[in-house]
């Protein structure tokens, strides 16, 4: 899904940057490209910050992903797109509904939503899920080869000596 989201929104976002050859040398100041993405989205908090020429980012760019502070803010980022030489912000969109989706989701996986109650009621759906499936297997294992079961000799059918 990031992937996708590289090669789609973050390949639209870096386009005049396509044909630049890759930074080498002395990058520009970290607090500087931090500072101005703050500017950027002021109320937002710094969730992290990638180097140019790492997964999250570009060979041209910090990458400053800000956070909101509220609960469900806290949970999305907001790429900022930073100059690594000048400081400069060049770009900065909201994440597309996939990604948003993917980090709202996120503690629903993990249990952060509802607490111990919420756990608990998981953890019973899991192993009503795991004696389902248990069941299961044991039912197809019985059947698949059940005891006492013979072969009929179709010639005995005919002579009427199966029904005895």
């Amino acid at each position: 899904v990031i992937k996708y989201w590289q090669n789609d929104q973050v390949a639209e976002m870096t386009a005049p940057y396509r044909d630049r050859p890759p930074l080498t040398g002395e990058l520009g100041s970290l607090e500087k490209a931090v500072q101005a993405a703050r500017a950027f989205a002021p109320g937002m908090k710094i969730g992290f910050v990638a180097f140019p020429g790492t997964s999250f980012s570009t060979p041209h760019h910090y990458g400053v992903f800000l956070r909101g502070d509220e609960d469900l803010t806290s949970r999305l980022f907001k790429p900022v797109l930073v100059d690594a030489m000048t400081g400069e912000v060049t770009d900065s969109r909201a994440l597309p509904w996939y990604l948003s989706a993917l980090l709202i989701s996120q503690p629903l996986h993990f249990g952060d939503y509802g607490g111990l109650p919420m756990q608990i009621l998981w953890a019973v759906l899991d192993i009503l899920t795991i004696i389902v499936l248990g069941s299961g297997l044991y039912l197809w294992w019985v059947r698949r080869s059940p005891a006492g079961a013979r072969e009929i000799d179709p010639a005995a059918l005919i002579n009427g000596e199966a029904a005895r």
